[in-house]
């Protein structure tokens, strides 16, 4: 099954609205689940399910219009991925993550999104985000660059890749880039043999005396707010302005976010059918229930208005011409962590409810319990990492970050 919109080939996706985008993801929410058993056996983006996302056009939700994309404002990135995530939280998470590489290519050289884009404005990139793991130097014209990079998501349907360096002279940090490379320069690994999340195929990557050249090797210096950045030269869309390393980690919280409302939808749907065992009471009947319910739709709802209102408030900052401050930075990625790790509270509980039926391979809430926890694993999402520094300049402190 696939969803109704067709290919819109001639003027690409420039006519799609929000809402249209937010109906496309909502029609593929059944289908996404449908699939979400056989996904995880092929620990990779399926293929039907990319298709899907091509026809429909989700994944250019990012893309400047100039190369046929919705260039929607930037709550797209946690809307969409939201949505289509309470049908499967890796689709989820691949939309949000190669969803925002579009978005992110808008902000590298104008040659750098001719060279992807030209030749195939659909084609995908994949990302390794990590700075610490990858490295360069600087040479004539470009950038020598080696790394092994983890969780490279959706690096087997990628055709380019963005990977993160740190440049030194000598032993000296000298600059941060997201070097932008094709396939086939660089070794997919595939190690990607993991809890959850299995169908996001974030497999490791690796890359050996690799030459980018400077205009696919976007300075991280240029984008933490403003229009420094390369694209701001044919861009002028505000969204494009928005600090990067501040709510890069949004677009995935969505996915969160998505998967914790199908533990509260199919729960809801389970109680509603469902006696106990051993008094033939109905569910609903216990209070215990009903609260359990509750605290744990609250805790969610709760998580998609925070993450949600960081991404208004940072379009709304974007098109005012104002770059956030540190504390106001370091407050949306306090924010994100706070709001997943609410998330994966609500789903433990929900999952705990079912008892002895939470244990089998058919009950759906348990691959949302696991899905949980792999994503949950994500720096973006670490309270300790993400808490802490906000807590630290709100009281005075200091807080160094170049890329931030």
């Amino acid at each position: 099954m696939t969803i109704s919109a067709p290919r819109q080939e001639k003027h690409g996706f420039t006519d799609v609205s929000f809402e249209e985008a937010l109906r496309r993801c909502r029609e593929l929410v059944p289908v996404l689940r449908s699939r979400a058993a056989e996904a995880e056996v092929g620990r990779q983006l399926m293929k039907n399910t990319e298709d899907d996302l091509h026809r429909s056009g989700l994944l250019r939700f990012g893309q400047p219009k100039r190369f046929g994309g919705m260039e929607l404002d930037f709550n797209a990135c946690f809307d969409l991925p939201a949505e289509l995530a309470r049908g499967d939280a890796s689709s989820g998470w691949n939309l949000a993550n190669l969803g925002v590489h579009h978005w992110m290519l808008a902000l590298y050289d104008e040659r750098a999104q001719e060279e992807v884009w030209g030749g195939n404005p659909d084609a995908l990139i994949a990302s390794g985000i990590a700075f610490p793991q990858g490295s360069g130097r600087r040479i004539d014209g470009g950038y020598l660059i080696n790394g092994y990079w983890n969780f490279s998501s959706g690096v087997d349907a990628s055709t380019w890749n963005m990977l993160a360096v740190t440049v030194r002279d000598g032993d000296r940090v000298i600059d941060h880039r997201m070097c932008l490379v094709p396939a086939g320069e660089y070794e997919i690994v595939d190690d990607w043999h993991v809890l959850g999340m299995k169908a996001t195929g974030s497999k490791s990557v690796r890359a050996k005396d690799l030459f980018v050249p400077d205009y696919r090797a976007l300075c991280m210096y240029d984008i933490r707010g403003g229009a420094n950045f390369p694209g701001a030269k044919i861009h002028s869309n505000p969204t494009y302005r928005i600090p990067l390393v501040a709510l890069g980690s949004h677009g995935i919280a969505g996915s969160a976010v998505g998967n914790a409302q199908a533990a509260v939808d199919l729960t809801i749907e389970i109680v509603k059918e469902r006696s106990t065992s051993y008094t033939a009471m109905r569910m609903r009947d216990f209070q215990a229930v009903q609260l359990r319910v509750a605290n744990a739709s609250t805790k969610v709802h709760a998580a998609r208005l925070i993450c949600r209102n960081d991404c208004l408030e940072a379009q709304k900052d974007a098109v005012a011409g104002r770059i956030p401050s540190i504390e106001e930075k370091l407050r949306v990625r306090r924010n994100v962590a706070w709001a997943i790790n609410q998330c994966t509270e609500a789903v433990d509980a929900l999952h705990a409810m079912a008892g002895a039926n939470g244990i089998y391979d058919r009950y759906p809430i348990q691959r949302i319990f696991r899905d949980a926890h792999a994503l949950g694993g994500h720096i973006g999402f670490s309270w300790d990492a993400q808490g802490s520094p906000w807590g630290l300049v709100a009281m005075g402190g200091e807080f160094i970050s170049p890329t931030l």
